[in-house]
């Protein structure tokens, strides 16, 4: 059935936005996962220190998810997701004038509440925006977000760094604000929450309280999805291919420019595949695509292995990513669907926001070996997210308008 030149419009501006400001947070997000050896050197301590600092950034998001998430639910998600970037770029400027190492951490805390409002607000926005055919490769395109912006990160690392220094590279991570300008002049706000207004007034605690399993299971399960994706990249280029195999700069640039357009890839594929075969079974395939090249990922130790199956093991994690944002506003309630995605999302988060000092504390007691750490990880959480997708629930292309009986 053929769209409206209107609503194909309104569809496609929300489906940019959602996608630049995924890809914009992604890109601040890992200018530190980037430098951090240069940030340790610079105030003195120690990488595990820094890994903290990562640590912090992924446990608060809950918190900007949840305030955010719920100004989304009452003002609209236009507004909101207005505030959320212009907050996260600005911290992410300051960033590069933290003074200290308390008040580089400090900064990164607001960063991290900044950042945890952006994904459930702007993929909720797009989900209801669009027709339901378009969910499966919308929702890999937004997922693929992600990894354009450790791509952009990446280049950025390359060709910047040793001209602008970690600091330089932090200010120019606050050019995501000028993506507020397109947000008010070309998005409008949610269809299905003008309806949602409209409607009967459902507290939160309610909502809440009929779908109590629901929201534990939606924890559960992205924690499994943060770690699947922390757990394959945080420590794999600096630690792993740079103090463990001594890759060159350029060679750990490379691996992250590679991997990352694998990722791309894989989330576009299994977002449509998913719109075929279902959300629970693209899941699946992407695990155990994730599980043939799980061994060559993590024990390579040529350029040519590792780039090859960092690439496919990008392809498997961000396919199945891919697949999440449809998925889970598929599951969410409507009235609170600004709030529960990007919550769920960001409290999966904080379990797994001990990944970093996890996997680097399982290396040092293998005498280094962060290969076995990320295999471990990897490898587990791969298993696990098949036994969720095999016993969860799926809601696919059920209608974004329909309310919660009261």
């Amino acid at each position: 059935m053929a769209i409206a030149a209107e609503d194909f419009s309104r569809a496609r501006n929300a489906v940019v936005a959602a996608y630049l400001g995924w890809a914009l947070d992604a890109f601040d997000f890992f200018i530190l996962i980037l430098t951090f050896d240069e940030v340790a050197k610079t105030f003195g301590v120690s990488i595990t220190s820094i890994t903290f600092a990562i640590t912090l950034t992924l446990a608060t998001r809950a918190i900007g998810a949840f305030i955010f998430g719920r100004l989304a639910d009452i003002y609209g998600r236009k507004p909101v997701l207005m505030l959320v970037v212009l907050l996260y770029s600005v911290f992410e400027a300051a960033t590069g004038f933290a003074w200290s190492f308390t008040s580089f951490l400090v900064i990164r805390t607001l960063f991290g509440i900044a950042m945890g409002g952006e994904w459930g607000i702007g993929s909720s926005l797009v989900m209801e925006t669009i027709p339901d055919r378009w969910r499966g490769w919308v929702s890999g395109l937004l997922q693929a977000g992600y990894p354009s912006g450790f791509l952009l990160a990446t280049l950025l690392f390359e060709f910047g760094d040793k001209a602008l220094g970690w600091r330089g590279m932090f200010f120019v991570g606050a050019a995501p604000a000028i993506l507020v300008f397109f947000i008010n002049h070309s998005v409008q706000e949610s269809p299905a929450f003008a309806k949602m207004k409209a409607g009967p007034k459902i507290s939160i605690g309610q909502v809440l309280a009929k779908n109590a399993k629901l929201a534990i299971y939606g924890v559960l399960m992205m924690a499994a999805f943060n770690f699947f994706s922390h757990g394959t990249q945080d420590i794999y280029q600096k630690a792993f291919l740079g103090k463990q195999l001594h890759f060159t700069h350029e060679q750990i640039a490379n691996t992250g420019i590679i991997f990352n357009i694998g990722a791309i890839v894989g989330g576009i594929l299994f977002g449509l595949l998913s719109q075929k075969i279902g959300r629970r079974y693209a899941i699946i395939a992407a695990c155990l695509l994730s599980l043939v090249v799980l061994w060559p990922w993590s024990h390579g130790t040529d350029f040519t292995t590792i780039a090859i199956s960092a690439f496919v093991m990008q392809v498997a994690v961000q396919g199945a990513w891919g697949v999440v944002p449809a998925h889970l506003n598929e599951l969410s309630p409507s009235e609170i669907r600004g709030t529960f995605p990007g919550f769920v999302y960001q409290l999966g988060n904080f379990v797994a926001s001990v990944n970093a000092p996890m996997q680097a504390a399982i290396a040092a007691r293998y005498g280094g070996d962060y290969g076995f750490a990320l295999m471990l990880v990897a490898g587990v959480v791969s298993v696990v997210l098949i036994l969720f997708m095999l016993f969860g629930p799926e809601a696919k292309n059920v209608s974004m308008t329909h309310l919660t009986e009261g």
